[in-house]
């Protein structure tokens, strides 16, 4: 087994919040989920993944509180340890937390993390941003609970977009284009003409989407001016991520975040 490899954002965040994404480097897994397999609905064998979950374990400060994403736009508030499957599972494609130590998780393979702080330490968040929950609101609604629940600011928060599939290799339907357009208008936000950009080598009606840069142009719209990340690729980098449009089945990496109590 190779030893495990994980990446830091590069971000001010507030010294006692931690935040890292996992990649596919190390774990028990084998293929096509090699190596460290996160994901407990992707079709590997449940014991492998707790067991590559009891690795990861080890560099937190408790176990995470795990979601079952669904391509939604539920936030739910997370406390302590929850396992995620089983009896237990909660559908939600973003959580956030005021508590201590409780390590919030997303989970992806190509649909993008977004980890939020505020510059105070006190409170963080977590959404997986795929196209439909992007779409619909998923991150209005994670912004909308986080300062709700930290009486924060927007101008007080910091998010970072991790490794995500990239413009260059995301093609999707004049559909998805259309959906976001009617979205732009309804969350009052840029959608820029690099957000789509006409592929025409496969059709007319074939675009190649930017979700960062959506994501960026909607995380600023709500009033957050420092947004970082966005520039990992999990299509082009086999030896790092897994990318559900470059081979199915495949695996899942996950992006954490918590903070510690100030001393």
């Amino acid at each position: 087994m190779s030893p495990l490899r994980i990446l830091k954002p590069d971000w001010p965040a507030p010294a006692n919040v931690h935040a890292f994404t996992t990649t596919r480097k190390g774990g028990f897994s084998q293929a096509p989920y090699d190596q460290f397999n996160l994901g407990a609905f992707a079709g590997e064998e449940l014991q492998v993944v707790q067991q590559n979950r009891a690795l990861l374990n080890a560099l937190l400060p408790q176990a995470p509180f795990w979601i079952k994403q669904v391509h939604g736009t539920d936030v739910v508030m997370a406390q302590g340890v929850h396992e995620g499957i089983g009896d237990s599972i909660i559908e939600a494609d973003a959580s956030v937390t005021t508590h201590p130590q409780t390590v919030l998780s997303i989970l992806a393979a190509d649909c993008m993390p977004v980890l939020l702080t505020n510059r105070f330490g006190t409170a963080v968040a977590a959404a997986h941003a795929g196209w439909r929950g992007l779409c619909a609101g998923v991150l209005e609604n994670t912004v909308a609970k986080l300062l709700k629940e930290s009486s924060c600011t927007p101008s007080d928060l910091l998010a970072w977009i991790g490794p995500s599939i990239s413009v260059a290799h995301y093609e999707v339907g004049a559909e998805v284009r259309a959906a976001f357009i009617a979205s732009a208008a309804q969350f009052d936000y840029q959608l820029d003409a690099a957000c789509f950009i006409p592929n025409h080598a496969s059709g007319p009606d074939k675009y190649l989407a930017d979700l960062p840069r959506i994501a960026k142009s909607r995380l600023q719209a709500l009033g957050i001016k420092a947004v970082y990340g966005g520039d990992l690729c999990t299509y082009r980098d086999p030896e790092c991520f897994y990318s559900y449009r470059r081979e199915t089945p495949t695996g899942r990496f996950a992006s954490l975040i918590w903070f510690n109590p100030k001393s």
